[in-house]
């Protein structure tokens, strides 16, 4: 077998598996099998219209939600709690173990819906920079009321985009969920993180940001405070990670022109991602970052993933079955290839070109 520690043609063009810095996982990269023609599903493209107000919305301004309750007429973003939540504040103290094979335990929390702006026919890239900034604070303003809470140990800010993410109401929307115990992902992101820090001293993502700004194989832009790249292990075709070049641990810390900062990478990002197909590009998004009243996590770095199913088209989209549920993560096209396509994208909205 040939040795190749570079990541020379051979390699890009070979299988080969790439180990997840944050999470100790491996992802199966298999390139060549892009050649190979798509007889599969083909979505419909999503080319409604939607009017800026609609009668029938849950959460549009002044609207009936799900629940009876009505909306106020909010004029910016708006923060509820969910009417529908998957946890709950006064959840009953539950310990379930027999013979250690049947453990199970109650789990509290708070899930909240942040309306991202009071027009329904709008999404982040759409949306002018101020109302993004806007957002950004909502989010802080809800971080810190939400890590005030005793029993809350980790924040969990996201975003389901599009019909093919889940996403049960097209109104621009988020959703913030707070919970009583670490989530795995979180978990594992918080162990490798740590034993870096414990060595080197410093965040795992700092010194794994600096690499890849020297080698500028998977950036795909930065600003003053910000970068945006596919990372080097990318699961999905055009995934990528927001990262802060200040090591910060929440959301808390970030300064003023930071916030800022964030609002043009977030505009920059999902502009990009609409303009690589024409479409309303679908994605879940959300940030990590460090455990609340769970003690100190000098080890933890802020950062952002975002995790688009798109593939080859508006119309064809990445499937995780098969070897992906029961093996492996799989891509075809490399992280490399994912990076030069975005880089290439302009950020001028499609629907604004002239």
């Amino acid at each position: 077998m040939q040795l190749i520690n570079k990541l020379t043609p051979e390699f890009i063009e070979a299988p080969h598996l790439r180990m997840n810095l944050l999470t100790g996982e491996q992802v199966l990269v298999s390139p060549h099998r892009t050649k190979r023609p798509w007889l599969g599903k083909v979505e419909s493209t999503d080319i409604v219209e939607r009017p800026a107000y609609d009668p029938t919305c849950n959460l549009c301004p002044g609207n009936k939600r799900a629940d009876g309750s009505l909306n106020p007429k909010y004029t910016d973003v708006y923060a509820f709690t969910n009417d529908f939540a998957a946890l709950l504040p006064d959840t009953p103290s539950i310990q379930v173990n027999e013979e250690d094979l049947l453990i199970a335990e109650g789990q509290s929390g708070v899930c909240r819906v942040i309306c991202f702006s009071p027009r329904h026919d709008l999404t982040l890239p759409e949306l002018e920079p101020a109302a993004l900034e806007k957002i950004i604070a909502l989010w802080a303003n809800e971080f810190r009321t939400l890590a005030d809470n005793p029993n809350i140990r980790y924040i969990q800010i996201f975003e389901n985009k599009g019909e093919v993410m889940g996403c049960s109401n097209p109104h621009p929307h988020g959703q913030i969920w707070a919970q009583s115990q670490i989530p795995a992902e979180i978990h594992k992101e918080t162990t490798n993180q740590r034993k870096y820090f414990a060595v080197n001293g410093r965040s795992l993502l700092s010194a794994y940001l600096e690499l890849e700004l020297k080698k500028q194989e998977r950036i795909v832009f930065e600003n003053t405070h910000f970068v945006v790249l596919v990372p080097f292990w990318a699961v999905w075709p055009y995934e990528v990670m927001l990262i802060s070049k200040r090591h910060v641990k929440t959301i808390l810390e970030f300064s003023q022109e930071e916030q800022v900062a964030l609002a043009d990478a977030l505009k920059r990002l999902t502009t990009r991602y609409d303009n690589l197909f024409e479409t309303s590009f679908p994605y879940s998004a959300g940030m990590h970052q460090s455990p609340v009243n769970d003690g100190e996590h000098h080890e933890w770095h802020w950062h952002m993933h975002f995790y688009p199913p798109l593939l080859r088209s508006a119309t064809v989209k990445k499937f995780m079955v098969g070897y992906e549920m029961l093996a492996s993560p799989q891509r075809d096209i490399t992280p490399e290839f994912a990076a030069m396509r975005l880089r290439e994208m302009s950020e001028v909205h499609y629907k604004h070109k002239v």
